[in-house]
């Protein structure tokens, strides 16, 4: 009986340890799957503040852990089109590159002509002393910079009377200017938003810029300049919204924050949300709200009916709920981003799929390249890109079956999966883009923007910067130069027929200009 006994106590005490060992071994794979979430979010920090921002691949070994087995081949970069232009090529191309001698300077820069002859001594032949006579002449260019200056317009408008009867005064109308009774023209009103907005200038700056001119302006002066500028070309973004960027066939639409200040709140900052909004044809429109839900989507794309092209937030997914009119497009460029971090914890599945992604921008820069027409890039990604997409959705299935779902890996196949549909949706369609970096790049100004100006004075402020930064971008993105624009639609919109306030928008305004020059030519 007390071996009996003995053997259960055994018995118990291993069951026990099992227990144990069991117990441990799962704390251990939880800690082991903490401890590489923690290393991967290290990483994703420290490349994000000292790394490189761009967006070009990821090359052999890099990002790669040192227990890690490097990827079989390098993934090449994949920019879009909409990425503001190519790589820079490797270095052995860039050596192999001939000096062409310099860039000619641009004909339409106004000229100053400085003739330098010889001492009259020496205009006699050495030979015979006859004069010498002009056979030609050599050019030599240099570029010079005169400082702006500003000039002070007056209105001088005479009175008439009738020296008999010294009854009634005529005197012509002062004519419209862009602030009632106020002393900018539309030349430093113009110069004042482009400062500001294309060139990033905070106002402080501004001021100090005008007081080396000898020129006194308070920043409120300034910051009222602007406000009054926004409320005069409101109408315009207005009608390039509804009449413009409503009528693409697709849309692309992003957010960024920015703060904003409310003085009777602790702390005296808010944060708030601008929205763009970019049509087919390069049109962009901002929008200001204080929440990221789906209610400023929902108001700014009121009537719309066509393809828009998002990230997949969640303040999205009421609006193509409720409005099946509108068709989502998702983003190559958002996917492959996740996959890009998740490189440190799983580097070699990470790269397969990057390279399976870099394969579908490889084809779309190809077709941009051969400037194919939205018919012939559809047929290409039928017949071209459909096949890599059925063996891009083979391997993330592959990699989900034996991805941990919280992990950096898990989350990147799980997003792709989640979104399949509308990521594959841009082979519908040979007009839609690949991803929405469109999007992305017309909020890049305002981030730059905002490092400078750091904050919106108000609400009311966020709104007027919306609309001024919508008529900035849309000036970019049409090769227009901002301040030429806005000197002249600041002068004309008073009086500019309402009915035709699209002739003012960047793009027609533009084609208005065009369409002389080349019945000219």
């Amino acid at each position: 009986m007390d071996g009996g006994g003995d053997e259960g106590e055994v018995s118990t005490s291993g069951a026990d340890a099992q227990a144990v060992i069991a117990t441990l071994s799962t704390e251990l794979a939880r800690l082991a799957q903490e401890n590489a979430l923690l290393r991967h979010r290290i990483q994703l920090l420290t490349r994000r503040i000292f790394g490189r921002r761009s967006e070009q691949g990821v090359g052999p070994g890099q990002g790669v852990l040192p227990f890690e087995p490097a990827a079989a081949g390098a993934v090449g970069p994949d920019a879009s089109d909409e990425d503001g232009g190519p790589a820079d090529p490797p270095a052995p191309a860039r050596a192999a590159r001939r000096h062409r001698g310099r860039r000619p300077l641009e004909r339409d820069i106004p000229r100053e002509r400085i003739e330098v002859l010889p001492p009259p001594a020496a205009l006699a032949c050495p030979q015979c002393q006859r004069p010498q006579v002009r056979i030609g002449e050599d050019l030599t260019e240099e570029l010079d910079y005169v400082p702006a200056s500003f000039v002070i317009r007056e209105y001088a408008r005479p009175k008439f009377a009738c020296p008999t009867c010294h009854e009634g005064v005529t005197q012509a109308a002062l004519p419209a200017r862009p602030i009632e009774k106020g002393r900018p023209g539309p030349g430093l009103l113009a110069h004042v938003v482009t400062a500001k907005y294309a060139d990033h200038l905070p106002l402080y700056r501004l001021e100090g810029i005008f007081a080396r001119h000898a020129i006194t302006v308070t920043r409120r002066t300034l910051a009222e300049w602007n406000g009054a500028v926004a409320d005069l070309l409101a109408p315009i973004v207005v009608a390039m919204h509804r009449h413009q960027v409503l009528a693409a066939p697709w849309i692309q639409c992003d957010d960024t924050t920015v703060a904003v200040q409310v003085p009777d709140r602790t702390p005296a900052t808010r944060q708030g949300h601008l929205w763009v909004y970019r049509g087919a044809e390069a049109d962009v429109v901002y929008d200001f709200t204080w929440a990221r839900n789906r209610d400023g989507p929902l108001r700014m794309l009121a009537g719309y009916r066509g393809y828009l092209q998002v990230d997949a937030a969640p303040a999205y997914d009421e609006l193509f709920a409720t409005r099946p009119e509108i068709v989502e497009v998702g983003c190559w460029a958002h996917a492959r981003r996740r996959f890009k971090d998740a490189v440190p914890t799983a580097a070699v599945p990470c790269a397969q799929v990057l390279v399976r992604i870099g394969e579908l921008y490889g084809l779309e820069r190809a077709a941009t390249e051969r400037r194919l027409s939205a018919e012939a890039r559809g047929q290409m990604r039928q017949e071209r890109a459909q096949p890599l997409l059925r063996r891009l959705r083979a391997l993330l299935e592959q990699l989900w079956s034996t991805a941990l779902p919280k992990s950096p890996l898990g989350d990147a196949v799980g997003y792709a999966l989640r979104h399949w549909q509308a990521l594959t949706r841009y082979t519908e369609d040979g007009r839609l883009k690949i991803d929405n970096n469109g999007a992305e790049n017309a909020l890049r100004p305002i981030v730059l923007g905002r490092k400078n100006w750091l904050n919106a004075g108000s609400e009311a402020a966020a709104h007027r910067a919306a609309i001024l930064c919508s008529l900035v971008q849309t000036c970019r993105n049409h090769g227009l130069n901002p301040f030429a624009y806005l000197r002249d639609v600041i002068d004309r919109v008073s009086t500019h027929p309402a009915r035709r306030v699209l002739e003012l928008t960047p793009r027609d305004w533009k084609r208005l200009r065009d369409e002389p020059a080349q019945s000219a030519a």
